[in-house]
């Protein structure tokens, strides 16, 4: 379906700037250049225009602008930039008076990396890669994206896609076409399986990665935890170096979690202070508690935090390794002097110990997250190879049984492979189908 629309909108951040860059994309990018301009740029160049009112002729901004011909742009159609002075008073008259011309429209989030996907310039999980770049905060998550962004998954899912309908090519063939003397009727033979089989181990290995492509997208998450006043608030704001969690000697004070992001050598760590762990009748003081048993469930590491003279916290069965911490070592004589039988030990006042705390943190994140080359960044990435995996399992077990089950397994497994990157239908089954078989003769 062609898009008749031609949309704009801000490509760059509002308020008081050097320069603001507006985008227009569509069939009438063209003739509202011209429009703008009085005459059309050369192609690809930015050249510098009298931007006017088609209105009234009203002068908007002395700009450089853009004349981007399609399909080899970023959406796959004529596009256009203009690169306004970035007061907002330039920027909003400029917008103003593409709103009033015909054909154009104001474009919602994510409008022209939409059309760069139905016109076949990036894949679904390209798109995805462009919306994290976005949203990286750390180098990690930078490195994570721009892998996304060149095709790493696209290109490993279409070779796994691609094998997967040569399977599903000789499974359809040997069923349909048994009578053609040129057509293998053993399509659906051991070799048949054994290359099903292959795929499957191939899929199974990446889904066995501990998530970390999510993990890595979302931050590493750290759970302090411990009795109330065991020091948690003081050592959160501490190391985030700022004021987050209110800090008091009045047990119970933290009720609900608070999260502070942090950037360790590049890779994203969201530190979690909780409510105190005690018995308590009071009811919301127990939701907290409730609820930092389930951040516990969930981190990926936990730091069980112990004061001078405290117990260390009930963690029995916690599914995720636990960092013991001895806090509010400024309380103990010579504290600087003596061993720490084998824990951490830390001053959130004094900041001794936490130059050891954030490398040993680092050091838990570095192994969870790995060097930032997983494939799976995102739960539907995750949840469409699952799905492929469950129907070339059903194949390893033998449990589809008759021959269209096979094929039908293996037709799913194809569409599962192909909603990654938003391939999905029948053609290209078809295409191999007929290149790998003389049928229509």
């Amino acid at each position: 379906m062609t898009e008749t629309r031609t949309l704009f909108a801000p490509a760059s951040g509002f308020g008081r700037a050097a320069v603001a860059v507006i985008r227009l994309s569509g069939p009438a990018a063209r003739d509202v250049l011209i429009a703008l301009c009085g005459a059309l740029p050369s192609p690809r160049r930015l050249s510098l225009r009298t931007l006017r009112d088609p209105a009234d002729g009203t002068e908007l901004d002395r700009a450089l602008v853009a004349w981007l011909p399609g399909p080899n742009t970023y959406s796959g159609e004529d596009m256009a930039e203009l690169h306004l002075h970035g007061g907002p008073a330039v920027r909003m008259g400029v917008l103003t008076a593409l709103a009033r011309m015909p054909g154009c429209h104001a474009a919602g989030p994510g409008a022209f990396t939409r059309r760069a996907v139905l016109n076949g310039r990036m894949d679904l999980a390209e798109a995805e890669a462009v919306a994290d770049l976005i949203d990286a905060e750390t180098e990690g998550q930078r490195r994570q994206a721009l892998r996304q962004l060149d095709g790493a998954l696209s290109r490993q899912v279409a070779a796994w896609r691609a094998e997967a309908i040569d399977c599903l090519a000789g499974a359809e063939a040997a069923l349909d076409f048994a009578d053609e003397g040129d057509v293998d009727e053993a399509g659906l033979d051991a070799a048949l399986f054994s290359r099903a089989e292959a795929l499957r181990d191939q899929i199974a290995a990446v889904l066995r990665d501990g998530r970390r492509g999510e993990r890595l997208r979302d931050g590493f998450t750290v759970v302090l935890a411990g009795e109330p006043n065991a020091g948690k608030s003081t050592l959160l704001n501490a190391l985030s170096r700022r004021e987050v969690a209110i800090v008091s000697d009045t047990p119970g004070t933290t009720r609900d979690a608070l999260e502070v992001r942090l950037d360790l050598a590049g890779l994203p760590v969201l530190l979690v202070d909780t409510a105190g762990l005690r018995e308590t009748a009071e009811a919301v003081e127990a939701e907290g508690i409730r609820r930092t048993r389930a951040r516990i469930e969930t981190a990926d590491l936990v730091l069980a935090l112990v004061p001078p003279g405290g117990a260390e916290p009930d963690l029995a069965g916690a599914p995720v390794p636990i960092l013991t911490v001895q806090t509010k070592a400024d309380l103990l004589a010579g504290f600087q002097d003596r061993r720490p039988d084998g824990h951490l030990r830390v001053s959130a006042r004094t900041g001794y110990g936490l130059d050891i705390l954030v490398d040993t943190i680092q050091v838990h994140a570095e192994t969870g997250l790995g060097q930032g080359d997983a494939l799976i960044t995102r739960a539907r990435h995750r949840a469409a190879l699952e799905a492929c995996l469950a129907h070339l399992d059903r194949l390893h077990a033998g449990a589809a049984g008759p021959p269209e089950l096979v094929a039908e397994d293996l037709r799913l497994a194809v569409r599962a492979l192909g909603e990654v990157a938003g391939h999905v239908g029948v053609e290209d089954v078809l295409d191999r189908l007929f290149a790998g078989f003389c049928i229509g003769k």
